[in-house]
């Protein structure tokens, strides 16, 4: 099996700073791109680029919030002023400010809309329009989340950004398959500061914390591992290799890849002339009942042995 390189290309990762980011952004330096590292955070975008550096990639630090047009555009200026060109685009800058409807803020929602959603936007809109000015093709990878797949409790604001995300990239590669540029979603599942509040993994955190690996059940059922497991979908998905898949959304984590389906139809029924209120009730039970789907995410029950963990 052949190696996937990436040298000569260049990659902008939002969100870069720490986390799945951060991971995304050493593995595409590592395949040999050149990569801008975005991060609200300076410090922790500078760090990174220089931890990319001293391991002998390219990389350079370009702090900002993502949402705005002008950063989207900085990103893209600074890739092509650096670098030359702009292959790959990676929207995986985020915020999390959870709560249940009936208490969520304007604020709280507007702030995770405008990072998760808008910023996606903008940014790929700046690095479609370069891209397709160059006529070379590209690769745009927007991040979802299981959240945005299934819906989860206290996130209205974060599963319908997600959500979004995910028919972004089904509209966009339509739009740009003409310029072979593909857009494809990836939804990572990985052990970060957001899975480790879930009470749920409370015993996982404490094997983890005793030094412990990744128990097997958990890579495999949870799809649960390190952040640096589901950057090689990433390097994938920006290699000429990926050139025929675009509009996916696809899931890692873990031991787990998987391809997610598109909305379908599960029932239809048809009623010459229409269907009254009355006759919808009537043919519910029998017709649609059995193929309602429930939301949420469904864990796997977690059966771990915590060693001399505290």
């Amino acid at each position: 099996m052949s190696e996937i390189r990436l040298d000569d290309k260049t990659a902008v990762v939002t969100g870069a700073g720490r986390g799945l980011g951060r991971a995304y952004a050493q593995a595409l330096a590592r395949a040999g791109a050149s990569v801008v590292v975005n991060d609200i955070d300076a410090d922790a975008a500078t760090n990174v680029a220089s931890d990319i550096v001293t391991a002998g990639g390219v990389a350079t630090a370009v702090p900002g919030a993502v949402g705005e047009t002008d950063t989207a555009q900085m990103l893209v200026d600074r890739a092509l002023e650096r670098y030359g060109r702009l292959d790959v685009l990676v929207t995986n800058a985020g915020v999390l400010r959870d709560g249940v409807l009936w208490k969520m803020s304007d604020d709280s929602f507007d702030l995770v809309i405008k990072t998760h959603l808008r910023g996606t936007f903008t940014c790929s809109r700046a690095a479609a329009i370069t891209m397709r000015e160059r006529g070379d093709g590209g690769r745009i990878i927007v991040i979802g989340s299981p959240a945005g797949q299934f819906g989860n409790f206290g996130q209205t604001n974060y599963a319908a950004a997600k959500a979004g995300i995910v028919a972004f990239a089904r509209t966009w590669a339509l739009e740009l398959a003409r310029s072979a540029i593909t857009v494809n979603a990836v939804i990572p599942t990985a052990w970060t500061d957001m899975t480790a509040s879930i009470p749920a993994y409370e015993p996982l955190g404490r094997l983890l914390a005793a030094g412990q690996p990744f128990p097997e059940s958990v890579r495999r059922d949870h799809a649960l591992g390190d952040p640096g497991d589901c950057s090689p979908l990433v390097v994938f998905l920006a290699s000429d290799g990926a050139s025929g898949i675009s509009g996916q959304a696809i899931g890692i984590g873990g031991d787990k890849l998987t391809l997610y389906s598109h909305p379908a139809e599960l029932v239809a029924e048809f009623h010459a002339g229409g269907w009254s209120a009355e006759q919808i009730a009537e043919a519910w039970p029998e017709a649609f009942m059995a193929a309602q789907q429930a939301s949420g995410i469904e864990l796997p029950p977690l059966d771990i042995d915590i060693p001399n963990a505290r």
